[in-house]
């Protein structure tokens, strides 16, 4: 794992939810069409295993995408993520909602984004996290950018990261 600033160290340690883009966080951001023109989705099988990982270490997770798809709400219901939001193409006024509707502060709050309508929630997030192929603005915005594109590792490197700093705070705290 990349060695991390104190400072980015200490804001994973402080993420209480994890919000997540779909397409090129999720997902490789190719869209795929059959010829019945249903969209087809590849999602990352270890980016999902990392998120049950960090739900089991008291870390809500949430979706805003900007677009809608069954495959997301079928993927988020696999990972028992209740909190999705699509067809949002502000995605800031979801932010505020699920703030209101989790009581979890923003300042508490990751979101992971690879495109330029991700900058919006990067500015009101205490975490901006980006993937390794976003838009060189994103990549330039984020607190932390993962070595891994987006749909090819980079949620579980993050999600690992996240899970690894709070732990350590934990045992700091409890030692000290």
């Amino acid at each position: 794992m990349t060695q991390l600033s104190a400072d980015v160290a200490e804001k994973l340690a402080r993420i209480e939810l994890l919000c997540l883009d779909v397409d090129g966080v999720l997902t490789d951001g190719k869209l795929y069409y059959t010829s019945n023109g249903e969209e087809l989705k590849a999602f990352y099988t270890q980016d999902g295993s990392a998120l049950k990982r960090l739900q089991a270490n008291q870390v809500t997770l949430a979706i805003i995408s900007g677009r809608s798809s069954a495959m997301v709400r079928r993927r988020a219901a696999e990972l028992g993520i209740v909190h999705l939001y699509e067809g949002s193409e502000d995605k800031l006024p979801a932010l505020r909602e699920l703030s209101s509707i989790t009581g979890i502060d923003v300042a508490n709050m990751a979101h992971v984004g690879d495109d330029i309508a991700d900058i919006a929630l990067f500015e009101a997030v205490g975490c901006a996290l980006s993937v390794a192929d976003a838009h060189p603005e994103v990549r330039a915005r984020a607190d932390w950018v993962a070595s891994l594109p987006g749909g090819k590792g980079a949620v579980r490197e993050l999600a690992d990261a996240i899970v690894l700093h709070k732990n350590a705070a934990a045992r700091a705290e409890h030692s000290g």
